[in-house]
């Protein structure tokens, strides 16, 4: 019988992950350099802060305060309803449809953005495009191995897509948020509020085109800013010390806790799907992206997400080693293998 990995005595990381060390007492590198929790409650607040400084020097800027890339999922779902309920910002929820959303998650779309009263845009892009760059992204090496640490390559790809998506959108509005639904371990304080000049955008977009222009030509185009794009940017930008452009993670810096996010979407009409796996609640694809990494890689990609929630008390390593060793369903695989024509 094979021995099971070594695995930190702390948080959840295993032996395969990269770099990874362990001292005498079985902790790993990252959880002996990890900061106090007076540390990250002070580190919260200063985000938060910034944030609503943020909200208060641009609200009523343009027709919405922000964008919020919404998947359906219970904590998009809490992000929107935080900054609809709690902030009173006027958002647009925008959905990108990666041709593998559960049936349950688009109900949850609807139902929630209706018990919000928030408008909804749902994107979806040509499935062929989506489906050969998901395919690219299973065959070839596309990311560096840092990249891989807290996503896989598929959902790495999803999430290029989705942002240039969303960047484009509130280019064209003039929006100056753009929200995004990570949970605390996925997006640490310090990159919660994150301002985008035109030049990290233009290093965003030539990234995406280094990676895909060769396989997928003009395919890529729907997802491609043009100067157009930046000379809005610009006119924006001129005469202001702020930058025209904002990706914020609100539940790094809001109090979290996974009981009361699912309590309190639940009371919007949220039902948690049946179809997904134990780290999705909205994406179908996820379950195929997990055994594509774990066969290729040797560790779990949400290990880091969940040895960060371990380590800052969302959850116990108990819990968290739990939520890691549930196998993504087969069926559910198979599905994604057939409706990408890899099966």
């Amino acid at each position: 019988m094979k021995n099971p990995l070594k695995t930190c005595t702390v948080c959840v990381l295993p032996e395969t992950f990269p770099g990874i060390r362990f001292d005498e007492t079985g902790a790993c590198q990252h959880c002996r350099v990890a900061k106090p929790a007076d540390e990250i409650r002070q580190a919260k607040e200063k985000y938060r802060r910034k944030f609503e400084h943020l909200i208060d020097e641009k609200r009523n800027s343009a027709s919405y305060d922000a964008i919020v890339a919404y998947s359906g999922g219970k904590d998009s779902s809490y992000t929107l309803k935080i900054l609809k309920e709690d902030l009173g910002l006027r958002v647009l929820a925008m959905t990108f449809d990666n041709g593998f959303l559960s049936e349950r998650a688009v109900k949850n779309i609807r139902q929630v953005a209706d018990a919000l009263r928030v408008d909804h845009v749902m994107v979806s892009p040509s499935f062929h495009t989506l489906s050969r760059a998901f395919t690219l992204s299973t065959i070839s090496k596309l990311y560096p191995v840092k990249a891989l640490e807290r996503a896989t390559s598929i959902c790495n790809t999803c999430m290029h897509f989705a942002k240039a998506c969303f960047t484009r959108a509130a280019i064209e509005m003039g929006v100056p948020f753009i929200a995004y639904g990570w949970s605390p371990g996925q997006a640490p304080a310090a990159s919660s509020v994150l301002a985008m000049n035109v030049s990290m955008i233009r290093q965003q977009q030539e990234y995406l085109k280094n990676l895909f222009y060769g396989e997928l030509g003009e395919g890529l185009r729907a997802f491609l800013l043009n100067e157009r794009h930046y000379r809005m940017l610009d006119r924006v930008a001129s005469g202001r010390a702020a930058p025209p452009l904002y990706n914020i993670h609100p539940l790094a810096f809001f109090d979290y806790d996974e009981v009361r996010v699912r309590e309190e979407i639940r009371a919007l009409g949220w039902v948690s799907p049946k179809d997904t796996d134990s780290n999705s609640t909205n994406c179908l694809l996820n379950s195929f992206a997990i055994a594509m990494h774990m066969n290729e890689w040797g560790f779990h990609p949400y290990a880091m997400e969940i040895a960060s929630l371990v380590r800052d008390g969302y959850m116990t390593r108990q819990q968290g080693l739990e939520k890691l060793m549930k196998k993504p369903d087969e069926k559910t695989i198979s599905f994604v293998k057939d409706k990408l024509g890899t099966g």
